[in-house]
């Protein structure tokens, strides 16, 4: 029988690898393989679901949980490691920043999409054009029955309804009141699902929800959502008089409609594993073009815009 020798430095080594496995399981992904968990803002459901299940069908070996959260929630998970990655609306704040800072880690933030607020109503509704004074007006409640906003409606006290009450929408709406509180008349539902279902069964509501859940019109949920209710056109407070636009990916890629906002993947991985790889996989060709899919705007890729006119052709032989 034949043995063998294994020299003190050869040892230490072996120690030193195997060692170094069992002390950082959590550390055995790269950037196409391993598992981790990302946190979501709701409001991007639909989008990012397909973009984790087309990343995974690339690389086999990578597995990505995802948690679907309020942002306040979203945020909390990355600072307590309980997601290697969060998708928000929002950059770090100083004081996230800051966290960074002290423990010597550069943070990624990039801008991977731009995406819109919608304002829905419900089918019985026929006050589908809106300014964004009178939006302001609306959600501080300066406003509260329909009747205000147009002397023809029929309906009566306005109930504004939001997906949830530390989600993104609510924070965005806060900012473009000069964070004032919200109206009185305004409560939180579950998810942007709900926001819809409420608003197609009350002909008194209005709807705040995230552009995703009706933009992209090639998906049977997102033309079931359209068929409940009505997506109401907005007017900038620089607009032409009778120049109201609805949440469109055109609309947004030009900023013509005013309740546009950027998206952001953010992290504080602080080597290439499986969360830098889903960031840049984003960032790519395919993952943008899944964005656009969906109806918002792509962030790191030239967007083409073509105008369709309806006139009439005259064709001679």
């Amino acid at each position: 029988m034949r043995t063998f020798k294994l020299t003190i430095p050869v040892i230490f080594i072996l120690s030193f690898l195997f060692g170094c496995r069992s002390e950082n399981p959590k550390e055995s992904d790269t950037p196409t393989s391993g598992e981790i968990t990302i946190c979501v803002d709701e409001t991007f459901k639909p989008v990012i679901d397909s973009e984790i299940d087309t990343f995974e069908k690339i690389y086999q070996y990578a597995k990505i949980k995802v948690n679907y959260k309020p942002e306040a929630e979203a945020i909390a998970d990355l600072f307590s490691d309980s997601a290697r990655l969060v998708i928000l609306t929002r950059k770090f704040t100083k004081e996230e920043e800051s966290y960074f800072q002290k423990r010597e880690i550069v943070p990624i933030v990039r801008k991977i999409t731009y995406d819109g607020i919608a304002v829905i109503v419900n089918n019985a509704n026929t006050d589908t054009l809106m300014t964004m004074q009178q939006f302001r007006d609306m959600m501080s409640g300066k406003v509260t029955r329909w009747g205000q906003l147009s002397g023809r409606s029929a309906l009566s006290n306005i109930q504004i309804v939001f997906d949830n009450q530390n989600s993104s929408t609510v924070r965005y709406v806060k900012e473009k009141i000069n964070n004032s509180p919200l109206a009185k008349n305004t409560f939180a539902v579950k998810d942007n699902p709900s926001v819809i279902d409420y608003v197609a069964k009350n002909r008194n509501a209005v709807g705040i929800i995230g552009v995703n859940w009706i933009s992209d019109r090639q998906d049977t949920v997102t033309h079931g959502f359209l068929k409940k209710i009505r997506v109401v056109a907005l007017a900038s407070d620089t607009a032409q008089p009778g120049e109201y636009y609805q949440p469109y990916q055109a609309y947004i890629a030009q900023k013509v409609y005013p309740l546009w906002r950027e998206v952001y993947v953010l992290s504080g991985e602080a080597r290439a594993g499986l969360g830098s790889g889903f960031i840049s996989f984003l960032a790519s060709d395919r993952g943008q073009r899944i964005f656009l899919k969906a109806g918002l705007v792509p962030a790191t890729m030239p967007v083409r815009l073509v105008e369709i006119r309806n006139e009439n052709i005259k064709i001679t032989k």
